[in-house]
């Protein structure tokens, strides 16, 4: 939440002596301070919409109670009339300031547009509220009109208007002042925010990043370099880079790499070295310089990555694109990718290939009874016999839920393939234990073979399933040949 700044401090001399003038009046205060803090610290168009229409509906609740004041002691009279169009245009003025909030970027309009309002609020305050609260209190002490009148209008008098002037110019500077300081506050939260993003990314990075003086001493490193050199943040502080780490940093390489970096900027290369186990590791280094306005170097930054973690990760992203995270089958994309290789080994050696479609009968109910982690544990007890049924140039993967592919080469026709699932069936229906009790589930099977006559993997799938489908309506547990 935003905190309010005072532009505009309330104190005794805009007192009426009408309570519930006064009090209104400290509210409208209140508002003036919410939205100038709102437009100094550059809130958006939402909020600024809920601070401009929350004073224009205030003021007008307010004029409303002042002006029953004002008619009831000053029924039809000039002044009263005078001042209620004062607080119409007032009114017309703040909404008129909203429909314009698409300009308040500029600090010269925030200023603008707070000037206005505080200047508008202290002159009506000191001047007409003052004024008119005079003469009505005069009216209720027993005086006539005219005396009244007569006696507002000396405490009014020219000395007073050179008060209203001082107290003017006063919160006039006093409020710049403020706007001023709330935007270096302002500017100084985003600066230390920025800051702290930085510092968090750098230190939740998985490259080992480390800073150094001109001469090579750390001066900052983030969690990920003192876990690659296995020594506290505080015990590497200070010392040279070289001690750190001596099979990359040596003084032939330091003075060859630091002065390509303090010349040009920027140096990045592999580098061979040893790790702290001893053994050889390849890491990449992206050497920065940074330098002062004379353009002498204060720091170098460096970053640090091992290239066979590099590898590792992305080895590890392939295999989370390419396979099924529940079960590591191959997904729906390395099946494609497995079938078009299937199909060209089918076309070199002649020999038969069956797409099956698989899919679980009774898994629905194993999940309605026992829960989504029992099926879990189900679809990997399955895929695990799936695997160790299959050959080594077979293929088995998992589409979603409870449906698998297998892909079986080098069979010869229905005679290999049928002897193959009826063994998958058999192995499948056997009870799969489940936390503290155990399970039934089968199978049903659709099979078609790839030939040259429907040569797409999209084709020889539908069919499988069609299959599939088939073997359910016969009663389950079995496989059928698409036909």
């Amino acid at each position: 939440m935003l905190d309010t700044t005072i532009i505009f401090p309330w104190n005794s001399n805009f007192e009426t002596g009408i309570a519930v003038v006064d009090e209104q009046h400290q509210k409208l205060v209140d508002l003036l301070n919410q939205l100038a803090s709102h437009l100094a610290y550059g809130a958006d168009t939402p909020e600024l919409n809920r601070v401009f229409d929350e004073l224009a509906d205030y003021a007008v609740y307010h004029f409303k109670t002042e002006e029953a004041i004002w008619r009831k002691s000053l029924p039809d009279d000039e002044m009263s009339l005078e001042h209620e169009q004062t607080h119409r245009d007032f009114v017309d003025e703040v909404i008129k300031l909203k429909g314009g909030q698409h300009t308040f970027s500029g600090d010269k309009m925030v200023d603008e547009i707070v000037s206005f309002l505080t200047h508008w609020l202290a002159f009506h305050i000191l001047e007409a509220d003052k004024h008119m609260a005079s003469v009505v209190l005069s009216l209720q002490q027993g005086h006539s009109l005219k005396v009244a009148k007569e006696k507002a209008r000396t405490v009014m008098s020219s000395a007073t208007h050179v008060l209203i002037e001082t107290v003017l110019t006063m919160y006039d500077t006093m409020s710049s002042r403020t706007l001023q300081l709330m935007r270096e506050i302002a500017e100084r939260e985003q600066a230390e925010e920025r800051l702290r993003l930085s510092r968090n990314v750098i230190d939740s990075t998985l490259e080992a990043v480390f800073i150094t003086d001109a001469t090579g001493r750390l001066i900052d490193t983030n969690p990920a370099f003192c876990q690659d050199v296995q020594r506290e943040h505080e015990q590497i502080i200070g010392m040279d880079i070289r001690q750190i780490k001596p099979a990359l940093f040596s003084q032939e390489k330091m003075d060859e790499i630091w002065q390509e970096a303090a010349d040009s900027g920027h140096w990045a290369g592999e580098l061979l070295g040893r790790n702290e186990q001893g053994a050889a590791e390849s890491v990449w280094l992206a050497l920065s310089s940074v330098k002062d306005k004379l353009g002498v170097v204060t720091h170098y930054v460096g970053l640090l990555s091992s290239i066979s973690q590099l590898l590792h990760r992305q080895h590890s992203l392939e295999e989370a694109a390419h396979h099924d995270a529940l079960t590591g089958l191959p997904n729906r994309r390395l099946l494609y990718d497995r079938l078009n290789q299937a199909i060209l080994r089918s076309n070199r050696n002649g020999l038969c290939l069956a797409v099956c479609y698989l899919d679980l009968d009774g898994f629905k109910q194993v999940n309605d009874t026992l829960g989504h982690e029992a099926g879990d544990e189900v679809l990997r007890s399955v895929a695990k016999r799936l695997n160790k049924l299959l050959r080594g140039e077979d293929t088995v993967a998992r589409l979603g839920g409870d449906e698998f592919v297998l892909l079986l080469g080098d069979l010869d026709q229905g005679v290999d393939a049928g002897l193959l699932l009826n063994r998958l069936l058999q192995d499948i229906a056997q009870p799969i234990p489940v936390e503290d009790t155990s399970v039934l589930v089968t199978a049903s099977i659709g099979v078609t073979f790839y030939s040259s006559e429907h040569k797409t993997p999209e084709q020889l799938l539908k069919y499988a399933d069609e299959a599939m489908y088939i073997a359910k309506k016969n009663g389950k547990s079995r496989y059928h040949f698409y036909s």
